[in-house]
């Protein structure tokens, strides 16, 4: 359904070229849930919003191919491209409690793209955000429609998000850290959500998160990113059980377990060192200078840059 093939972002800053993305390649089946896995400032964002071309024109380039049903995304035009955005392809904003306009009532926000979308008229378009609100389980959905953002609750804002997003019911909904700044109850109930409404409208999701837990619960397939460049792709349950590339065995490490009993005195496990340059990124594999040793590593330094099962 959607193919991403070589993808490459580049920001122009004045310390240099920033390359954010570089190289980036996967493929997105109908029904499947494939989580973009990897720590904040990795490219995971900057991805997503290049499928749907968001990115500003000035000051970024963008390389690549991207495919959807078909389509040769980057050739299309404008106003093409607003005819995919919220209607074809759709996507949930990080941050429940900022990516809603605070000066429009939620009502407003939902009905806007089934009357650009849907061409329908202001009391069908209101009519039909309610239902959206609903869907979602937004309690009293028709009086949550006249109300301002300020006046839900973090966990009903990410709901109002989601009836947003899958207003039009999309093919393709790009769920961008769904959860972040929710406490864990509304957390997974948020998952839960998502799966439900995956399952009845049949949903292809790309995921994208800093957080392990929630992948191995809700992906089928997984990607794990670092500083622009994706390291490793599996199945789930496999990537889990055997990772290849020595960044996905640190980032698993680095999970801290309640079944594993931490001797007193020592450091939690960690992966030392910062990230690469992007500016000036070294040759070779990107996370070469914060591997681990080569006999935990196993492979180490031979291993593929980019590793796929």
């Amino acid at each position: 359904m959607l193919q991403v093939r070589d993808l490459q972002v580049h920001f122009d800053t004045p310390a240099g070229l920033l390359r954010a993305v570089s190289g980036v390649s996967f493929d997105l089946n109908a029904g499947e849930t494939l989580g973009l896995v990897g720590e904040s400032g990795c490219g995971k964002t900057v991805t997503a919003l290049s499928i749907l071309r968001l990115l500003p024109a000035t000051h970024s380039e963008m390389s690549g191919e991207i495919r959807f049903a078909g389509d040769d995304l980057q050739a299309f035009s404008e106003p093409d491209m607003r005819r995919v955005r919220g209607n074809r392809i759709a996507m949930i904003f990080q941050e429940p409690m900022t990516a809603l306009n605070p000066v429009f009532t939620i009502g407003e926000q939902v009905a806007e793209a089934l009357r650009l979308h849907r061409g329908l008229g202001h009391q069908a378009a209101w009519s039909a955000a309610g239902q959206a609100l609903a869907r979602v389980g937004l309690p009293d959905a028709p009086r949550r429609l006249g109300q301002y953002p300020h006046q839900l609750s973090g966990g009903l804002r990410q709901r109002a998000l989601i009836a947003m997003a899958l207003a039009c019911e999309p093919e393709i909904l790009i769920a961008d850290e769904p959860t972040t700044a929710l406490d864990v109850t509304i957390q997974a109930q948020i998952l839960a959500l998502l799966k439900s409404l995956k399952e009845e409208m049949g949903l292809a999701v790309l995921f994208i998160t800093h957080n392990l837990g929630i992948v191995a619960q809700t992906t089928e397939r997984v990607a794990v990113m670092y500083a622009g460049v994706i390291m490793e792709q599996a199945a789930t349950k496999e990537l889990y059980k055997n990772p290849a590339h020595p960044y996905t065995r640190s980032l698993l490490a680095a999970v801290p377990r309640l079944d594993f009993h931490h001797p007193p005195g020592e450091s939690l496990a960690a992966i030392l060192g910062q990230v690469p340059s992007l500016e000036a990124p070294p040759p070779g594999c990107l996370f070469k200078d914060r591997c681990l040793p080569i006999s935990l590593a196993m492979f180490g330094h031979r291993c593929l840059p980019y590793l796929e099962k």
